[in-house]
């Protein structure tokens, strides 16, 4: 009888199957398979929202080419520069004049204003992307300033009491346009730089399956097959 229970509790009897414990049955927490599943679980929204972010940044740059901005910067700074000469700052800040003629006074309205609709166009288009989605940015928060300053110096040129801000509304656009075909070219080299590496990397691994194949003693695999997945 004691045999009979030492043989119920403790080590089974000979010839008895071993119990399996918990951690061999598949799906159990302590299951190596199962904990691959966790961590593939627990990468899974993290691969989801840098995905998501990755879509957000083309969203905001959609419809964005380098040569538009550079040209566009090039052509306000060509205006921006008479407009502060004749505006109020420079003359407030060094207390130096640019030689007055008739219509004069009208130079820095005429290119403040010119500048806001060359240059800030590619502003105030984005934020309306940004806005039609609901998710506003920088371009909004631009397209929001250039366009106070804007209408605030129409009123005052008009008569409404005030400084008009004709000069700092064509240095702002500029400004902001410049800093915008920086980001632009760095996104895109970036861009040409990864996709290099990818077909460096898709070149590399094709040449070393047809080494791998020819060591092998069988028939040399297309290193363009290797590459779109094909075989020989």
């Amino acid at each position: 009888m004691d045999a009979h229970e030492h043989g119920a509790h403790g080590r089974p009897a000979d010839g008895a199957p071993a119990a399996r414990t918990p951690s061999a049955r598949p799906g159990h927490p302590l299951h190596p398979g199962a904990r691959r599943d966790a961590r593939a679980g627990a990468a899974a929204p993290r691969a989801h929202a840098t995905g998501a972010a990755g879509r957000a940044a083309h969203d905001r740059h959609a419809g964005h080419r380098v040569e538009t901005f550079r040209a566009r910067f090039w052509v306000a700074l060509a205006l921006t520069i008479p407009a502060v000469l004749y505006g109020h700052m420079l003359p407030a800040a060094l207390g130096w004049h640019a030689p007055a003629f008739p219509g004069s006074q009208l130079v820095a309205p005429l290119l403040g204003a010119a500048v806001f609709l060359h240059g800030g166009q590619a502003f105030l288009a984005g934020a309306w992307r940004e806005l039609a989605v609901r998710r506003p940015g920088m371009m909004t928060l631009v397209a929001l300033a250039i366009s106070v300053a804007f209408g605030f110096s129409a009123a005052v040129t008009l008569g409404y009491p005030g400084m008009p801000l004709w000069d700092e509304l064509a240095t702002l656009v500029t400004v902001m346009l410049l800093g915008h075909w920086i980001e632009m070219r760095s996104i895109s080299r970036a861009r040409g730089a990864h996709v290099g590496e990818h077909r460096d990397r898709g070149a590399q691994r094709a040449a070393a399956a047809a080494r791998a194949a020819r060591r092998r003693g069988g028939p040399g695999l297309d290193p363009a097959s290797v590459m779109t997945g094909g075989g020989a």
